[in-house]
């Protein structure tokens, strides 16, 4: 019997799956970018991002599913951030979400990520360069294995019902994302530092 069973063994497909990832939200940021009248690129930085990115050694069955606060949205000056909250709308559509549905690499540390971004209630299709930083043992406690992405994308806010102020707001919109994902169940928590940090004003 064994010796019957040894070639379909062998032959059978080896399915390979990719390993989860929480995505840690203290060491994940994205950064937004649009014109400000021509004159200068507005620049701010949500923090406090979740979700998770399935990934092994490869591209090959990497996924990622995550949920950006609008709320946490930072453009440094209080007076910039409730305009750019009421732009968005951000009491009611509390979150921006990005799920992907197909990954085309480009080489061993680069991909093209494609999915669907829901932004301002509305769902486009959306597609990130995305660049592999680092797949190893975190070197400090709890010492997770962790992996790090860097990602950019463009996009038309107009798409997304998002028309207001276009004299002082441009159109187009550069996003930047900084993922940090470690193994694990849940978020990870934070790391604690080995010396001093200074403490973040926490943002409405």
């Amino acid at each position: 019997m064994l010796r019957r069973l040894l070639p379909v063994l062998l032959l059978a497909p080896t399915v390979v799956s990719a390993e989860t990832l929480a995505i840690d939200p203290v060491h994940t940021r994205v950064m937004v970018a649009a014109s400000h009248a021509g004159f200068s690129q507005a620049m701010g930085v949500a923090s406090g991002s979740h979700g998770q990115v399935d990934y092994d050694d490869g591209w090959a069955n990497a996924k990622v599913d995550v949920t950006v606060r609008m709320q946490k949205l930072d453009f440094g000056d209080a007076g910039w951030n409730r305009a750019v909250l009421k732009l968005l709308d951000a009491d009611r559509f509390t979150e921006a979400h990005f799920v992907s549905e197909r990954v085309t690499p480009r080489d061993a540390n680069h991909a093209e990520i494609c999915g669907t971004l829901t932004l301002h209630g509305v769902s486009k299709p959306l597609c990130m360069d995305a660049t592999l930083n680092a797949l190893k043992r975190h070197p400090m406690p709890p010492f997770r294995r962790t992996a790090g992405f860097s990602a950019t994308a463009k996009l038309d806010r107009f798409d997304y019902g998002i028309t207001e102020w276009p004299t002082v707001i441009g159109r187009e919109v550069e996003l930047r994302i900084e993922i940090e994902a470690s193994r694990g169940i849940g978020a990870p928590k934070a790391d604690t530092p080995s010396e001093p940090e200074p403490v973040e004003t926490p943002t409405p």
